[in-house]
């Protein structure tokens, strides 16, 4: 809901259980008020602190400077007093530098606004609703409109910026970031997701400290080393309690996300693009929008914060016709063969997958030009018929005559120095003239800002997709962007080159998914390098990560879950020792880890064990048995190895609260240890429920009945088994 106090001049967005506000004051500066747990119907201009200093709206001219360091600006400029982190830099053509915004018009209306060539959450009029509210500077010529979109049953704040050009000139918009706001420092925390290949997503916490801090990605995605996320929250806030400010960005490229604690102890969070190598050239008449940024408040912990997240992603962002459905259980076969596979191997495991019940097939790279290693071949997407006898469509046609559907790989925006495209067109690769490009896993990244070099890559993939019953692909992205040129743009507008890229890969996306609709599009960049809620918009699930080890995955699932639903990761069951990591696992644990995901094999079942390959058919059972529950269910994280204890643990729970699976890992074993108890909440306090074990002997692990009040205050008790790496499923059921 969202209000408008003509009295007080103010704006009020609630959701169901908080309020953002708004207060136009001080000639017109438009300032943070609040944002927290739902307030009452009273006016709270007075928490934008317009008279900090006793100025009247008069002597502000006066002490501009003092005004602007402490006021709470709800998108800060830059250049004209306000010395803490900005959110918006535009130069004239004169190069100078400095913006001031004062509120000129808003209206309210019902329902979402889709960005142009970005992905945007969506909703009807009875779900949603969103502010614009617009500012100007006359004499640069600019128009600001701040734009929010609130929704009716979710707990979360969509904002992003539209920037018009209403002069005779251009100008240039150095930053432009999609939400900040300011608020007084109460001993917070702020977390962050950090890594690298193969251990994305591991979450960071720490006391905040004067100064910035924060995360920036500059490698023309997301990354595997830093998240476009961060939350601040009470110091002794948990999973369950205590208050969260979450913030994410819907966008797929270079971003900041930062909080600054300035002399007097607020704080100032900002998300958007990252404005280093970064300059838009906005002609007259021509507007720039930003990416969306999602707020979420919880003042029940972290656990709040992630169902928020989960619901409108799920809900309101991710298209695709399979997000409410059951993903085809698949086995791919790059752990299985990597480059060394042909027709027979291929249709080999086809075969004895089928008698497991696996449902599809899944090709990945080495299948094209003369690729047998990974120096080589990419943008030739013509298949090897030596290795694929008798051509894709008969392998395909082959495969689905055994039973399963088949999915291919690919890497479109990629192109090898040993390619025939190459050689036909070495201009294609970014590169700055002059400058040998370096190389990343002897491969260069096709400049797909130029239309004519998108259309040739998006052409190529989608001829593979029409020459046979194609149902599934994978879009890889193996390295990240170095030595940015573009014979596409001119001097002025290199520093563009970055965001048209993002909107080059949406654009080729949107293209796929609109020409082949039943497709299922998976997401991948050396793993989990672009695992961003702005590639929901076009998959509904992403590669989590190439480490497949059961025991790295759970604080890699961890962090991504604490974002982003179970029914996006991507997770499959591996063979060991752990081809990234060494680790010997159980084959039941690597099966309940992948069962929190889309769940498929990545091994070679011909060369399974006997005991390894009796336990797919059950996996497979299991995963048909609960998908709908992790898919559609409440995330809980209930324990975490990743804080330093000895267990892992969290729950699905359905909305209804009628049931819950919880999935125990116990990584490290102790001697002469105790049973332990597991407590999960928000199931119905006075109804009872059967808590079992399903594949355990019943007789050893005999189910019990207790109130929901009792699992959540006391808990259910789960013994200790002997080794490493152990782990239980149980599930819970009202009775």
């Amino acid at each position: 809901m969202i209000s408008f106090d003509k009295v007080n001049n103010s704006f009020r967005l609630d959701t169901p259980n908080s309020t953002y506000c708004i207060s136009i004051c001080n000639g017109g500066y438009i300032g943070h008020a609040y944002y927290g747990s739902k307030l009452g119907n009273d006016d709270v201009t007075y928490l934008a602190r317009p008279k900090e200093y006793g100025f009247s709206d008069s002597e502000i001219f006066r002490e501009k400077g003092s005004f602007l360091d402490y006021f709470p600006q709800e998108l800060p400029t830059d250049g004209l007093g306000d010395y803490r982190e900005s959110a918006l830099a535009v130069s004239d053509e004169q190069g100078h530098n400095g913006i001031e915004l004062k509120y000129k018009s808003h209206k309210i209306c019902k329902g979402t606004a889709g960005l142009p060539g970005l992905p945007a959450v969506f909703a009807d009029e009875n779900t949603a609703s969103r502010l614009e509210l617009t500012a100007s500077d006359n004499i640069l010529g600019l128009e600001v409109t701040l734009i929010y979109t609130v929704f009716e049953n979710i707990d979360a704040i969509v904002r992003s910026v539209r920037i018009t050009n209403c002069g005779k000139k251009a100008v240039f918009v150095r930053k432009a970031l999609s939400a900040a706001f300011d608020m007084d420092d109460q001993n917070f925390d702020v977390i962050t997701l950090h890594g690298s290949w193969a251990r994305e997503r591991h979450i960071e916490r720490h006391s905040i400290h004067m100064g910035k801090q924060g995360v920036v990605s500059m490698r023309g995605e997301s990354s595997h080393q830093e998240h476009p996320f961060i939350a601040i929250l009470d110091h002794n806030a948990d999973y369950n309690n205590g208050r969260v400010y979450g913030v994410n960005f819907i966008y797929s490229g270079n971003f900041v996300a930062d909080v600054q604690k300035s002399q007097f102890d607020s704080l100032r969070l900002v998300m958007g693009i990252n404005p280093e190598n970064f300059c838009w050239k906005l002609e007259a008449g021509r507007t720039f929008d930003t990416p969306q940024a999602v707020l979420v408040y919880s003042d029940c912990g972290l656990n709040g914060m992630s169902r928020a997240f989960h619901d409108l992603y799920r809900e309101h962002l991710i298209r695709s016709p399979y997000k409410k459905s059951p993903r085809p259980i698949l086995i791919n076969n790059w752990e299985a063969t990597y480059f060394n596979f042909d027709t027979d191997k291929l249709l080999d495991i086809a075969r004895e997958a089928k008698k497991d019940g696996i449902e599809m097939l899944v090709m990945d790279d080495g299948w094209f030009g003369h690729r047998s290693s990974d120096d080589s071949s990419l943008g030739d997407w013509i298949v090897n018929e030596e290795k694929i006898k008798g051509g894709l469509k008969h392998l395909v046609d082959e495969v689905n005559k055994i039973g399963l559907k088949f999915g291919i790989w690919f890497e479109p925006e990629m192109i090898s120095p040993d390619s025939d495209l190459f050689r036909a067109h070495p201009d294609w690769a970014i590169q700055i003239p002059g400058r040998e490009p370096g190389m990343s896993r002897q491969q260069y990244v096709l400049d797909i800002t130029r239309k004519e070099v998108r259309d040739y890559a998006y052409e190529a993939v989608a001829k593979i997709l029409r020459s046979a019953n194609i149902e599934y692909v994978k879009w890889d992205m193996n390295r990240q962007i170095t030595d940015v040129g573009s014979l596409g743009l001119k001097a002025d507008t290199m520093g563009e080159f970055y965001h048209r890229y993002v909107l080059a890969v949406y654009e080729m996306q949107e293209r796929l998914i609109t020409d082949f609709p039943k497709l299922l599009l998976e997401n991948c960049s050396g793993g989990g390098a672009r695992f961003d809620p702005g590639m929901f918009f076009y998959s509904p699930q992403i590669w989590c990560s190439d480490d497949t080890d059961a025991i790295e995955r759970l604080a890699i699932q961890e962090g991504t879950a604490l974002i982003y639903p179970l029914s996006t990761m991507g997770a499959h069951v591996s063979v060991c020792p752990n081809h990234a990591c060494g680790r010997v696992t159980p084959f039941k644990t690597r099966g309940y880890v992948a069962l929190s995901g889309t769940f498929g094999y990545e091994l070679d079942i011909t060369k399974l064990s006997a005991e390894d390959r009796a336990l797919i058919p059950h996996q497979v059972e299991l995963y048909k048995k609960y998908s709908a529950l992790v898919r559609e269910g409440d995330y809980q994280r209930i324990a975490s190895w990743s804080d330093g204890g000895d267990i892992d643990c969290w729950a699905s729970i359905a909305k209804d609260k009628s049931k819950a699976l919880v999935t125990f890992v116990q990584v490290m074993n102790h001697p002469n240890y105790k049973t332990r108890f597991v407590k999960i909440q928000d199931l119905k306090a006075d109804s009872k429920y059967r808590v079992s074990f399903p594949d355990e002997d019943q007789n050893n692990w005999p189910s019990v009945e207790l109130t929901g009040r009792t699992l959540a205050k006391a808990g259910f008790p789960v013994r200790r088994d002997w080794g490493d790496f152990q782990a239980k499923l149980i599930y819970i059921e009202e009775i």
